[in-house]
């Protein structure tokens, strides 16, 4: 019997994540058995900064990729959102889970009732003394043309951690994604899902991502891997990453499977260095042209939001 390493976050959402993962490899192959390796981050341990104040998304991956080039893990698991968009080539990515829900979700307090009769959220949220819990500059970005004159304010920590926060009168609200509340079994935590036209989702939001070392027998990735997320995945981090983009930069990046061509259609988003211009754009990509194409969408819009 195979014993597989799988490194991951210790946090609730990326355990719920790696189980997942672990599942689908037993379901597939039951000779092979799963073995949890939780790894706190320097981005877990470090909560009281905004993420791009020290040092983006690479701060949830360092010890994982350590653990893994060194042989400690035989694969890592994380959410493709969170996974800075250039990778090391001896750590390949092997597999992309099916998409869970894209979108971004308004999570209220516990007692506040968005379906109770009258209930009006954008008056709730414009209102409360409390701030809208939100770190990301993407969602900060697009949450002003969704409920104008809402007061934003960064929150860090876990999901259970940020929903603590909320519930104890901190935030009247906090923007989640939905995937990763429904993963958690906290969807009846949602007031109001975003729809991607409203909100433009972050490059691979939904997805689940497992990285191997380059040469190892990854046979076991093939029962978790999903085609269409693998192709939408990867032109969306390809768009992101022609920006220099993720934590640093408000960007975001959206595709969808086309099944008779193995292209996808790709919308992104892109603010001008000083968030005062926002463009998107959108493109038809060929199967044999998607990262390529993803780049050359980047180049026009980063260039439309420049332009004013």
């Amino acid at each position: 019997m195979t014993t597989l390493r799988i490194g991951t976050r210790a946090s609730a959402l990326a355990l719920a994540q790696a189980q997942l993962f672990a599942r689908s490899v037993v379901t597939a192959d039951p000779s092979i058995t799963c073995r949890l390796v939780p790894i706190t981050t320097t981005g877990d341990r470090i909560l009281d900064r905004p993420l791009p104040e020290v040092g983006g998304k690479g701060l949830f991956v360092r010890e994982l990729d350590r653990a893994l080039a060194a042989g400690e893990v035989d694969v890592t698991v994380h959410s493709c959102k969170d996974l800075p968009m250039d990778t090391p080539a001896v750590l390949p990515l092997v597999a992309f889970s099916a998409r869970e829900d894209p979108r971004d979700a308004v999570v209220l307090p516990a007692g506040v009732d968005a379906t109770a009769p009258g209930f009006d959220l954008e008056a709730y949220l414009r209102e409360s003394e409390a701030p809208v819990g939100c770190s990301s500059q993407r969602r900060q970005l697009q949450l002003a043309g969704v409920f104008g004159g809402v007061r934003v304010e960064s929150v860090r920590g876990n999901v259970n951690t940020r929903l603590a926060k909320l519930d104890a009168g901190e935030y009247s609200a906090l923007l989640l994604a939905a995937a990763g509340l429904k993963r958690l079994g906290l969807a009846e935590r949602i007031a109001r899902r975003l729809s991607v036209s409203e909100m433009l989702p972050a490059a691979g939001q939904g997805i689940i991502v497992a990285q191997a070392r380059l040469g190892s027998d990854a046979s076991w990735a093939q029962s978790f891997d999903c085609p269409s997320s693998r192709a939408c995945a990867l032109a969306e981090r390809a768009f992101v990453r022609a920006l220099d983009g993720g934590c640093t930069k408000p960007c975001a990046a959206y595709a969808t499977y086309d099944a008779s061509t193995g292209g996808v259609a790709l919308t992104g988003m892109y603010a001008s260095d000083d968030a005062t211009s926002v463009a998107y754009g959108a493109r038809e990509l060929g199967a044999d042209d998607i990262e390529s194409g993803a780049a050359a969408l980047a180049v026009e819009v980063r260039s439309d939001a420049n332009r004013g």
